[in-house]
């Protein structure tokens, strides 16, 4: 079945996508990448991924994988070598829990300080500060949180090393102080200098670009003020 051929759909600004692209490369999963327009989306991505018609779809063979943490785990599940979850049962759920945590927590928090303007932001940015306390206390004391490899929660809360400083620089807000959080900020600097991550993002200033345009229409949709 790991012989099967394996396709990606995935969008080049997503976090999400970038987990399973991670997953794949650490694997040395061999994959066709194929870049979706979020904005009109294709009828691959409409038939393959019908609820809720998002990337990233994983396809393996006659199989379709949805949503990038159950993504992550089936990859791991299927191809053995280079094992990203913790071998015991705790040490995977406590995984599972605070990849969970940083998603509903941090990620989401730190979006909507993204999308909004004044003191809504500023309870955003706060909100977001205090998920990066508890996440301080875990990696404390760790190289990464997979201990000396690089694994599951450091795949999934990778996007704090890359995508959350450009979300504070167009933001204009601070979530992540290197003074406050120095166990976090040296994380964040090994995640950033591993080859897999290092060789596999997005253009910085693309990224900019794309998130200015992003902050702007989604705050003008929702409140219809125009910025």
């Amino acid at each position: 079945m790991a012989q099967q051929e394996v396709k990606l759909l995935g969008f080049w600004a997503s976090p999400y996508a970038y987990r399973v692209i991670w997953a794949l490369k650490l694997k040395g999963v061999d994959y066709e990448y194929i870049e979706e327009d979020v904005f009109n989306k294709s009828p691959l991505l409409l038939q393959r991924n019908p609820v809720h018609k998002r990337v990233p779809v994983l396809i393996h063979g006659h199989r379709v994988i949805c949503e990038s943490y159950v993504i992550v785990q089936y990859i791991d599940e299927t191809w053995p070598q280079y094992p990203l979850l913790p071998q015991h049962p705790y040490e995977r759920a406590m995984a599972r829990f605070w990849a969970e945590f940083a998603e509903s927590k941090l990620l989401e928090t730190a979006a909507m300080g993204l999308w909004s303007r004044g003191e809504e932001r500023e309870r955003a940015a706060k909100l977001a500060m205090e998920a990066v306390e508890k996440i301080e206390e875990v990696v404390k004391g760790k190289k990464l949180f997979g201990g000396e490899s690089i694994g599951y929660l450091d795949i999934c809360l990778g996007w704090i090393s890359y995508w959350l400083p450009i979300w504070e620089e167009v933001g204009c807000m601070q979530i992540i102080d290197p003074i406050k959080f120095p166990a976090t900020s040296s994380w964040i600097d090994t995640v950033l200098h591993h080859p897999v991550i290092r060789d596999n993002l997005p253009a910085r200033e693309a990224m900019i670009v794309y998130f200015q345009k992003r902050s702007k229409d989604i705050y003008e949709s929702r409140t219809g003020l125009k910025v």
